[in-house]
């Protein structure tokens, strides 16, 4: 199987091809200018593995949550590709793919991700981390960091820049062993997309849409910009 996949839902911007397996990967932490170079990574890495985009499976993408402007570039950069070829797109939780990355880097298997979403908020989720498999253990939501819940169990490690943020008010309702302040990355994106039970969530792209949680912030900027 072959994927391409995409994400710019935070400060960094990556792209990456998964082919049986190897990741190739591009990234960058480069907030504000994910326009630019998002394009010329997926060229990038296409040709490392010299793969055009009728050759690939899919296209996956960070659905978010995150920056609104981040995930819709995303979005849709992974629908025009994914009509262009006739592919299926495969949304995927920028806090999934960050929890694989962390867990994978440090070992820990029950991870803690928040993104900080600004005006005194996270993006939060837990997960059960195991191979290339990251399983949500509650909903994803956006919450004050004093609001965060898990399920029970001593035995968590923080991951994502929420913690960077907000880690006295985070470790205070989540005792964790660490946490490392990492962004989601492309290549974790196309782990999750290439998970053999997640097939059922690749769709058509026109049914592939962003995750922002925050709707009524959402709601405000779209009626903007008309």
């Amino acid at each position: 199987m072959q994927l391409l996949a995409l994400d710019t839902a935070t400060e960094a911007c990556s792209a990456a091809v998964w082919v049986d397996g190897v990741v190739r990967e591009r990234y960058e932490l480069a907030p504000r200018r994910h326009a630019a170079l998002i394009l010329p990574m997926i060229e990038a890495v296409l040709a490392e593995v010299g793969l055009r985009p009728a050759q690939l499976d899919a296209i996956a993408f960070g659905r978010g949550p995150g920056a609104f402007t981040g995930v819709r570039i995303a979005a849709g950069i992974a629908q025009g590709i994914a009509f262009a070829a006739d592919l299926p797109v495969v949304p995927v939780s920028a806090l999934a793919a960050l929890a694989l990355g962390v867990g994978r880097e440090t070992g820990c298997s029950r991870l803690a991700a928040a993104l900080d979403a600004r005006m005194g908020e996270i993006y939060w989720g837990t997960y059960a981390v195991g191979g290339d498999d990251a399983e949500p253990l509650g909903e994803e939501r956006v919450c004050a960091p004093a609001d965060a819940t898990a399920p029970a169990g001593d035995d968590w490690f923080g991951a994502g820049g929420g913690w960077g943020v907000h880690a006295a008010v985070l470790s205070r309702q989540l005792p964790v062993r660490g946490w490392l302040e990492r962004y989601p990355r492309a290549g974790d994106v196309a782990r999750l997309a290439a998970v053999p039970r997640r097939r059922t969530g690749w769709m058509s792209p026109d049914l592939a849409l962003p995750v922002y949680l925050r709707n009524e912030v959402v709601a405000k900027r779209v009626a903007s910009s008309r």
